[in-house]
């Protein structure tokens, strides 16, 4: 039996895809009203049950703070956008030497719960910008299921989550 095997034609990547930018998005409904979704996000000493390790100011518009994290040895700067009180929360913060924008808008539901959507924009689509994509939803889907436990059971999530980061086995 004889198989032929052809050359394939080199696929041309459209012209709209070359210039593409990557964005995240990430949902999840909280069983708590906007208010206290609302000051568990802008509040730093709240923010450290599920979050962060330590915040140098609540998250008010045009203000500069500094986040640490408990599995990273860094600060990280941000710089907080706009922010509305129960309904919207935005800020910039830097990766790779890119100033990227996160969006949190918070929409009450008829049953008292609200839904937060965490948007991060954006990266070019190559290799850094999907490294980037993969690693900053899987945190913000994170954030999300930390605040949610954190608001709705009183559980810290994160605590021990990430020390696998940090071992020097």
């Amino acid at each position: 039996m004889l198989i032929r095997y052809s050359k394939p034609d080199i696929i041309k990547e459209p012209a709209s895809m070359k210039n593409e930018t990557l964005e995240i998005k990430a949902t999840l409904q909280i069983l708590k009203p906007v208010n206290e979704v609302f000051e568990a996000i802008i509040d730093p000493l709240k923010m450290s049950n599920y979050f962060i390790s330590k915040g140098s100011g609540k998250m008010e518009e045009g203000k500069q703070i500094i986040w640490q994290f408990p599995e990273f040895d860094a600060s990280f700067p941000i710089r907080v956008g706009k922010v509305e009180k129960n309904k919207y929360i935005s800020f910039y913060w830097e990766m790779d030497g890119i100033e990227l924008l996160v969006e949190m808008t918070l929409s009450p539901r008829a049953d008292n719960s609200t839904l937060v959507t965490v948007t991060e924009k954006n990266r070019i689509n190559d290799e850094s910008g999907i490294k980037w994509l993969k690693g900053n939803t899987e945190g913000w889907a994170n954030f999300l299921a930390c605040l949610k436990a954190w608001l709705e059971y009183g559980i810290n999530l994160r605590k021990g989550a990430f020390n696998f980061m940090s071992d020097k086995t």
